[in-house]
């Protein structure tokens, strides 16, 4: 297995939840360019979400590609991922640090200004910061718009990954407001030929890097 990459030199960035081609689709996002992935799965209880973790995390172990388990740093710890990602209303990430130690990666969404200025700059090891359109994935969450990605790039000390509507499209207009980190659901998610889809990101990504 390769180790994994830094999370400084991850740019695209896949967000999905349990499905049941889970792991023939994140091995394709991966061949497609994907360097990163979590899996964000909210319905599932512990033992069915530890069994779909574990199939992702060999996947990503296979490729050297960094593994995140969303929300939950206890079942980050039994299954092996290189990290956890929190929300604002989840897990505080000191206690994820705690949890997981100080070589795992440890992720925090940020939506606004208020958010950035609580950030553990210590202790966090990349933040999010959007969407900055809203989106079905975070339902009565408005859209950030692009002032807050000018705000998160300038004052981060960590790497921010943008959300919210990343598209082919959209890459550019992101990069131009800073981004240089790309977390994408849905293009990836909805895609018919996922390989396809995900070369096509990481595509617009390296001609803005």
């Amino acid at each position: 297995m390769t180790p994994p990459r830094a999370v400084a030199d991850c740019h695209l960035y896949l967000c999905t939840p349990d499905r049941p081609d889970l792991g023939e689709f994140v091995s394709a996002c991966i061949a497609g360019g994907v360097d990163i992935v979590q899996l964000r799965e909210k319905q599932l209880d512990a033992k069915p979400l530890l069994v779909r973790a574990r199939l992702v995390r060999h996947v990503c172990a296979e490729a050297g590609v960094p593994f995140i388990l969303n929300d939950r740093p206890d079942l980050a710890l039994e299954v092996g991922a290189d990290g956890v990602h929190v929300g604002q209303d989840d897990a505080p990430v000191p206690l994820a640090r705690r949890i997981l130690g100080p070589d795992a990666l440890v992720g925090l969404s940020t939506h606004g200004a208020d958010d950035l200025a609580g950030a553990p700059w210590g202790e966090v090891s990349y933040i999010s910061a959007g969407p900055v359109e809203a989106t079905p994935t975070k339902p009565g969450r408005p859209g950030t718009g692009l002032d807050y990605v000018r705000l998160a790039s300038e004052r981060s000390v960590v790497p921010v990954f943008v959300t919210g509507g990343v598209t082919p499209e959209r890459v550019p207009v992101l990069a131009h407001a800073g981004a240089r980190h790309f977390v994408v659901v849905r293009y990836l998610t909805e895609a018919t030929d996922p390989l396809a889809a995900a070369r096509l990101l990481r595509q617009a990504i390296d001609e803005v890097l």
